[in-house]
């Protein structure tokens, strides 16, 4: 297969990387001129939880040529269907567009490619862009995890080869209830990038402090509530079931779902959330595509998410600089964790 992976910031060259360390041919496309002059020069150097520098394949957008049988895709969601558009030509016949986005993005780029050419991938990993072809893996090695799938069957055989390419990396599982696993990722980037981003923080520095793993708690619970009204059956993640593990119908449930989240999250305690990478670059972050769309769905559903509304109104005050991430942030909460 052809490959390339469009968008390849931190999380994309930190895939690339580990796709071109087991020999699988990649391109690494991006428009960050720096990031791409450092990656032809010098190759990806990867650290943090992993250690590694090794050559890639790196090119601008204007540089394409030809057609892939495989585009992963990392981009944010701001421009998908104009992104979708650019990328069509470059998607041969029968060709897959696979997402890495965070939410629920499958539905918009299939109005552009066609239900058939679109498929959505959702990973349990994360990573941070330190400087030009410089990523740093913020997860544990054995968090590397992806959730393969369609949100309408088909492209079994195209998906299984997709699976052998990405566990070069980590462990991949297909998902025939694709929907669920989306749903299982929108849960813990909406509790906990969300809360994360309005702190400033890490997902572990979250999962310690009292307040702030009660607001995250409180996102799961409004996430937990809307998908279970829009009749979602939940995932597990890395093997484990959420829906038992923190959803909650009383107190004594309550209270161990708080206990565990620290625990949960050990893994990932270095996980620094991409919006707020994007809030400190000074760029526009995905907040509508991630709480925003709990918001959406919880509305069209019926279930009150207040919480996570407020984690919105915050980031966006965040964005147009009416207020910045911090501590005293949690102030805002002061009602709900009463």
């Amino acid at each position: 297969m052809r490959i390339a992976i469009y968008g390849a910031g931190s999380l994309g060259t930190v895939l690339g990387a580990y796709l071109s360390k087991q020999g699988i041919e990649c391109d690494l496309i991006s428009r960050n001129k720096s990031h791409v002059t450092a990656l032809q020069q010098k190759g990806a150097r990867i650290v943090g939880k992993a250690n590694f520098t090794v050559p890639v394949k790196a090119l601008l957008p204007d540089q394409m040529e030809g057609t892939y049988d495989v585009i992963f895709l990392l981009t944010k969601q701001l421009e998908n269907r104009k992104v979708a558009t650019f990328l069509r030509s470059y998607l041969a016949k029968d060709g897959l567009l696979v997402t890495m986005q965070n939410g629920l993005p499958e539905s918009e780029l299939e109005q552009v490619l066609g239900s058939q050419r679109v498929a959505g991938c959702a990973i349990g990993w994360g990573a941070t862009l330190l400087e030009s072809g410089v990523a740093e893996l913020t997860s544990e090695p054995q968090a590397l995890a992806f959730s393969l799938g369609m949100l309408k069957a088909g492209r079994e055989e195209t998906l299984k080869a997709i699976a052998t390419v990405l566990a070069a990396m980590g462990t991949v599982t297909i998902e025939q209830n694709f929907i669920g696993a989306r749903w299982s990722k929108l849960l813990i980037n909406a509790a906990f990038s969300g809360t994360a981003t309005v702190l400033g923080c890490t997902f572990g520095e979250v999962a310690k402090d009292k307040k702030a793993r009660r607001v995250a708690q409180l996102i799961l619970k409004e996430c937990f509530d809307t998908g279970h009204r829009l009749a979602i059956k939940f995932e597990p993640v890395q093997g484990k079931n959420l829906e038992k593990l923190f959803d909650y119908q009383n107190s004594l449930k309550q209270k161990l779902s708080y206990l565990l989240i620290p625990l949960a999250m050990k893994k990932h305690a270095s996980l620094k959330p991409s919006m707020l990478q994007d809030i400190e670059k000074g760029k526009k972050c995905e907040v509508d595509s991630i709480n925003g769309i709990l918001s959406k769905e919880g509305k069209r559903a019926g279930i009150a998410t207040p919480v996570n509304d407020l984690v919105v109104q915050l980031i966006g005050q965040i964005e147009s600089e009416e207020g910045k991430p911090g501590w005293g942030n949690l102030d805002f909460f002061k009602s709900f964790l009463s």
